[in-house]
């Protein structure tokens, strides 16, 4: 009897992170070996509302991953893992995870989840290097603005030319008129 109320523990437990592997755009999985508790909260508030940072163990995460779809995880499964759930701007999250490994040498970026497909650390990095989508919407923004000037600009002009042109006919014909 004392085991049933454990493994329904462990079932709720792996339902709950399959529901975050399914609902979120990224996961990354980290090692958090000899950090304090106060760093791991320092964590989770450096990587926002958007962003689950969760400690699991390695069995149940690997079996919720796999109940979630998700292939190619196995091998980071070793050691303490804690695995970041982001449901939103991924590379925001994949900075604040970068600048915080930076900081704590402690903490170790070892892979994760991104559309679907598993990715090593060197690409968790890659992604931190990328702007924000909020920065890229707006260098889009200005770009689709610049271009709207210059078709407008475009537009423009053979009006300009037509009401020149008008405006010089009209004159030559008062001229002729008056002469």
């Amino acid at each position: 009897m004392a085991d049933k109320p454990v493994r329904a523990d462990k079932a709720t437990a792996v339902a709950e992170l399959t529901e975050y592997f399914r609902n979120s755009g990224a996961t990354v999985l980290t090692e958090y070996r000899g950090l304090t508790v106060s760093q791991l909260t320092q964590l989770r508030r450096t990587l926002g509302r958007d962003t689950t940072y969760e400690v699991a163990k390695n069995t149940l995460a690997k079996r919720a991953a796999t109940d979630a779809g998700i292939a190619g995880l196995d091998e980071l499964f070793t050691g303490p893992t804690a695995l970041t759930f982001v449901s939103g701007d991924v590379v925001e999250a994949a900075k604040g995870l970068r600048e915080f490994a930076k900081a704590n040498p402690k903490l170790v970026i070892k892979g994760g989840v991104f559309e679907g497909r598993a990715i090593t650390a060197d690409e968790v990095n890659k992604l931190a290097d990328l702007e924000s989508r909020e920065v890229l919407l707006a260098k889009l923004a200005g770009a689709m603005k610049g271009s709207l000037s210059k078709a407008a600009a475009l537009f423009q002009a053979p009006l300009a030319q037509t009401a020149r042109l008008a405006a010089a006919l009209q004159d030559k014909r008062e001229k002729e008129g008056q002469a």
